[in-house]
C-alpha cells in the first residue's frame, strides 16, 4: 500500500459511524491549479460575453445590417480589448491611413477588473475544504487562463473590416491590468495586510505604512481625491446643463433612429468617469487637450480645438477665446480639496477632545505631550498627502486620455504630468496651511492650560517661600504667655489684673479653631512686653 492509501484509510477509520465522508473537490495541488485556470477563462468569457450581448442587441435594432453578426461580434471583441487599455486601429478612413483609437471609456474597464478581482479572491477564500495552491500560483494561473481568452480575442478582432486591436498594445496593457486586479483580489483574501514588507525595501520605507503620520496622509489624500473627482463631475454637469441646447442638437444629429441614440447615450454613460477626470483637470488649471496644440483651461481656449460632434463636448467653444468668471469658478474645486486634506491631517495631528487631558506617549516620533503632533510632523503629513494625491491624479489622467485618430486628433484629454503636478501643489500648499492653522487653533486650549499650570506652580513656590510653619508661631505664643504671667504675679501667688488683655485674648479665633492661616510678622502687641500694670514701666525684653 502506498502512503496516500494508508492516510486515506486512517481518515476513513477516524470518521464517526453514521456520517458520510466529506466530499472534497480538488484534492490535489494539480487539480486546484486546473480549477484556477478554468476560473480565469470563465472570468474573461463573462466580460466578453456581456459586451457581445450588447453589441448583438445594437446590431439587431439597427436599420443598417450590412456588417452581419460576425461584424457585431468583432466589434464586441475590440471593445472588450479597449476596456483593458488596448489601442484599436481603424483602417477604413477617408485618407486611407490607419487611425489609432486609444481613448478608453473608464466605466467599461470596471467589468473586467471586477471579474478578475473576484476570481482571484474566491480562489483563495478558505471557506470550504478545497486544496489550493499558493498565492503566487493562484495569481499566475488565473492570469494565464484570462490571457488565453484575450489572445483569441485579439486574433478574432483582426479578421474583419472593423477596428482591429494592436497586438503590441494588447501584449503591454492586458497582462498588466489582469495581474494588478488578481493581486488586489489575493490581498483582499488575506485580510488586506499592511506587511510584512520584503527585506530588500529600505528601513524607512518598511516602517512608513505602520506610522500614524503615513496613515493620516493616505486618508487625507483619499479625501482630497474624492473632492477633486466629485468637483470634476459637478464642473462637467454644469457645463453640459449650461449648453443643454447644443448637447441635445449633437445627440439628435449623430443618429436619426432611437437605437443609434441609445448607443450614443450608452457611450456617454461609459465616458462619465473620463468626464470627472477631465473636469478635475480643468479645475486644477492645466485643463485638457482637444487635439494637438489646442488646450482648454479656465483662462480660455488656446489653439484651434478639434471638437468632435459629441454631447459631452458641446460646451467647448469652437474657436480660441478668453475665459470669464464662470470658468474661473472651477478653481473652487482644488481649493476645497486642499482644505479637506488639511482638515483631515489636523484631525490626526491634534484630535479635538474638549474637557479631557490628551494622552501622552503616542509612540509617534513627531508627537509631543498630550498626543498632539509637532508642527514639523503636521507639515510632513500634509506634504505627503499632496504627493499621494498628485500621484493618484496623474495615474487617472493617464488612463482617461488617448488618441482618437491621427494628426490633429492624436492627443485628447489631460496631460498626466501637468495634472498630477498641479494636484500635488494645490493639495500640499493648501493642506499645509489648513493643517497647521487648525492644529494651532485646537492647541490653543492646551497652551493656555500649560500656562495656567505653570503660573499655579509659581504661585505655590512663592507661597512656600513666604510661609512660616505653624509650630514656630505657636512656640512664640507660648513664650509670650509665660512671660506675661510671670510679670503680672505677686509674691502671694495671685495674678494681678492689669487691665491689659493678655496674648490669649489677642490671638485670632481662627487659630483657636485650628484653621490654616498665612503668617507673616507677628502682631505688634505680641512684640511688646506685657506687664502687670500695662504698657511701659519696667518692660522686659521684647519677643522677637
Amino acid at each position: 500500500m502506498t502512503n496516500q492509501t494508508v492516510q486515506a484509510a486512517r481518515a476513513t477509520a477516524e470518521e464517526p459511524a453514521g456520517e458520510a465522508p466529506a466530499v472534497v473537490y480538488g484534492g490535489s495541488a494539480g487539480a486546484a491549479t486546473a480549477v484556477c485556470l478554468v476560473r480565469g477563462v470563465i472570468a474573461a468569457g463573462l466580460g466578453l460575453g456581456a459586451l457581445a450581448v450588447l453589441a448583438t442587441l445594437a446590431w439587431i435594432s439597427s436599420p443598417y445590417l450590412d456588417s452581419g453578426p460576425g461584424g457585431a461580434l468583432r466589434v464586441a471583441a475590440a471593445l472588450w480589448l479597449l476596456a483593458h487599455g488596448t489601442e484599436l486601429v481603424r483602417m477604413d478612413t477617408l485618407s486611407g491611413l490607419p487611425a489609432p483609437m486609444g481613448l478608453v471609456p473608464l466605466l467599461l474597464s470596471v467589468l473586467p477588473v471586477w471579474l478578475v478581482y473576484r476570481t482571484s479572491r474566491d480562489a483563495l477564500d478558505p471557506g470550504d475544504g478545497r486544496v489550493r495552491p499558493s498565492t503566487g500560483g493562484v495569481v499566475m494561473t488565473v492570469t494565464a487562463g484570462y490571457l488565453a481568452v484575450a489572445a483569441v480575442a485579439v486574433a478574432y478582432a483582426r479578421g474583419g473590416a472593423g477596428p482591429a486591436a494592436d497586438p503590441l498594445s494588447a501584449a503591454l496593457h492586458v497582462p498588466c491590468l489582469v495581474v494588478a486586479a488578481a493581486l488586489a483580489g489575493a490581498w483582499t483574501a488575506h485580510g488586506r495586510p499592511v506587511g510584512p514588507v520584503p527585506a530588500w525595501v529600505p528601513e524607512w520605507a518598511r516602517r512608513a505604512p505602520a506610522r500614524s503620520r503615513s496613515l493620516a496622509a493616505a486618508r487625507a489624500a483619499g479625501g482630497a481625491l474624492v473632492v477633486l473627482l466629485g468637483g470634476g463631475v459637478l464642473v462637467a454637469a454644469v457645463a453640459v446643463a449650461w449648453h443643454a441646447g447644443e448637447a441635445r442638437a449633437s445627440l439628435l444629429g449623430l443618429s436619426g433612429d432611437w437605437a443609434g441614440r441609445a448607443a450614443v447615450l450608452a457611450l456617454v454613460v461609459a465616458l462619465l468617469p473620463n468626464a470627472a477626470v477631465w473636469g478635475a483637470a480643468y479645475g486644477l488649471g492645466p485643463g485638457f487637450l482637444l487635439g494637438t496644440g489646442a488646450a482648454v483651461t479656465p483662462l480660455g481656449v488656446s489653439g484651434a480645438a478639434a471638437v468632435p460632434d459629441f454631447p459631452l463636448l458641446a460646451a467647448v467653444p469652437e474657436g480660441a477665446g478668453r475665459g470669464g468668471w464662470t470658468t474661473w469658478a472651477a478653481g473652487v474645486v482644488p481649493v476645497a480639496a486642499g482644505l479637506v486634506a488639511g482638515w483631515r491631517v489636523a484631525g490626526a495631528a491634534a484630535p479635538p477632545r474638549p474637557g479631557s487631558r490628551l494622552r501622552s506617549g503616542s509612540g509617534d516620533p513627531h508627537a509631543r505631550r498630550g498626543g498632539a503632533w509637532t508642527a514639523r510632523g503636521t507639515a510632513g503629513a500634509a506634504l505627503s498627502a499632496g504627493l499621494l494625491t498628485g500621484a493618484a491624479v496623474a495615474a487617472l489622467s493617464a488612463a482617461a486620455e488617448g488618441p482618437l485618430g491621427a494628426n490633429r486628433l492624436a492627443a485628447f484629454g489631460p496631460l498626466w504630468w501637468q495634472t498630477g503636478l498641479a494636484a500635488a501643489v494645490w493639495v500640499a500648499v493648501l493642506g499645509l496651511a489648513a493643517g497647521l492653522g487648525v492644529r494651532g487653533w485646537r492647541m490653543r486650549g492646551e497652551a493656555a492650560a500649560a500656562a495656567e499650570r505653570a503660573s499655579g506652580w509659581r504661585a505655590r513656590l512663592r507661597g512656600l517661600r513666604e510661609w512660616r510653619p505653624r509650630t514656630v508661631t505657636r512656640f512664640r505664643g507660648w513664650r509670650a504667655r509665660g512671660r506675661g504671667g510671670a510679670a503680672g504675679a505677686v509674691p502671694g501667688g495671685e495674678p494681678v489684673d492689669s487691665g491689659t488683655p493678655g496674648p490669649e485674648a489677642l490671638r485670632p479665633e481662627a487659630e483657636e479653631a485650628g484653621a490654616p492661616q498665612e503668617y507673616g510678622a507677628l502682631p505688634a502687641v505680641w512684640e511688646e512686653d506685657v506687664s502687670g500694670s500695662g504698657r511701659g514701666g519696667d518692660a522686659g525684653p521684647a519677643v522677637s
